[in-house]
């Protein structure tokens, strides 16, 4: 890389630090070629991206961002899988890490709060925020649902009332 490209490549990951809401960090030593193109598209899928960064640029990156505590997770051959959703790149992260033992979480960072491993984890195990959303619509819904419900079911008993009386009265 010549002065420039670096550069460049400070300036776009200093924009990713500095924009996406949790950055994940972790070694890939050891994966295969297919087994980094299967991350990168499970990420993609879920909303998030994974780059292979030098990490002396990585730390020029940091310095001034929100997520600069990542800093010293970054050596050796490490990647930097980050998602705007908080859940998505820990939940991807986590379940490759599952699956494939050559690829380790270090840690990360969701805003200025840093995350050990167990923390990845445990931001992995929870709702994405689709799935929040959709809940939190159900949870708006059921009372309305429900009291459209009792509005019209006293109208409704009384219809009946009246529909039993009036059969009897013609039998």
């Amino acid at each position: 890389m010549d002065r420039a490209e670096k550069k460049e490549a400070v300036s776009h990951l200093n924009g990713v630090f500095s924009k996406t809401g949790v950055v994940v960090v972790a070694q890939y030593s050891g994966l295969t070629v297919a087994q980094m193109q299967r991350l990168r598209k499970q990420m993609r899928e879920a909303g998030a991206s994974v780059e292979v960064a030098k990490n002396r640029l990585a730390k020029i990156a940091l310095e001034g961002t929100d997520v600069v505590s990542i800093g010293s997770l970054l050596k050796g051959p490490t990647l930097i899988a980050y998602s705007d959703d908080p859940v998505a790149a820990p939940k991807v992260a986590a379940a490759f890490a599952k699956d494939h033992d050559k690829f380790v979480l270090l840690g990360g960072a969701m805003g200025k709060t840093a995350l050990n491993v167990d923390g990845v984890k445990a931001l992995a195990t929870m709702p994405s925020l689709d799935e929040l959303r959709g809940k939190l619509v159900g949870l708006i819904q059921a009372p309305a649902t429900k009291l459209a419900q009792l509005t019209t079911a006293p109208a409704a008993k009384l219809a009946r009332v009246f529909g039993a009386y009036a059969n009897r009265d013609a039998a």
